[in-house]
């Protein structure tokens, strides 16, 4: 599956053989990606993230470069929720090599295209850390609206962290969940 069209990039599903590539991207990309998420950096972790993203309520989605196939981010729709709910959650992190290109912005388009006309999706919930300007000003410039703060919601890097969670709705009047017509 390759997903894209008029964007420079387009999204794939990470695979086995992204292993030395994720992890060397994600190794450069230490210093841009702390102290907000701490993706795979090691060929145990990406194993470890692959399994996960097997499972049916995960997609890993690679952001690759049209020009080269150069791997550029990655969004993850996790948590996946069928029914009444509708639901995913988003996590993301851009490459260093590409950052500040919005090449993240086109991805993220890219998956919301995906989470709403494919998977048949009704929300997109990211959440976020404060301080973390870059990622709240992806999400904002996406259309995402600000909910509300939730306090000590995740724990990362030794402590229980405050995230803003920023949502976006398919409002299509004709989506409902399965077995509500």
């Amino acid at each position: 599956m390759k997903l894209g069209g008029q964007s420079e990039v387009y999204l794939r599903p990470v695979s086995k053989a992204d292993c030395d590539a994720f992890v060397g991207a994600m190794q450069r990309s230490r210093k841009l990606h702390e102290p907000w998420i701490f993706p795979p950096r090691s060929r145990e972790a990406f194993q470890r993230y692959f399994e996960r993203m097997q499972t049916p309520d995960h997609e890993g989605l690679l952001i690759c470069r049209e020009l080269d196939d150069q791997l550029v981010g990655v969004i993850n729709l996790n948590n996946i929720v069928r029914g009444a709910l509708l639901s995913a959650s988003l996590g993301y992190y851009a490459v260093v090599d590409f950052n500040g290109r919005g090449y993240m912005y086109q991805g993220l388009n890219l998956v919301v295209e995906l989470a709403f006309d494919v998977l048949g999706l009704h929300r997109l919930e990211a959440c976020i850390q404060p301080d973390n300007t870059a990622s709240l000003n992806l999400v904002r410039g996406a259309g995402f609206r600000f909910e509300g703060l939730s306090p000590s919601l995740l724990y990362i890097a030794g402590a229980w962290r405050d995230h803003e969670r920023w949502a976006l709705l398919d409002t299509r009047a004709t989506l409902l969940p399965p077995g509500h017509d």
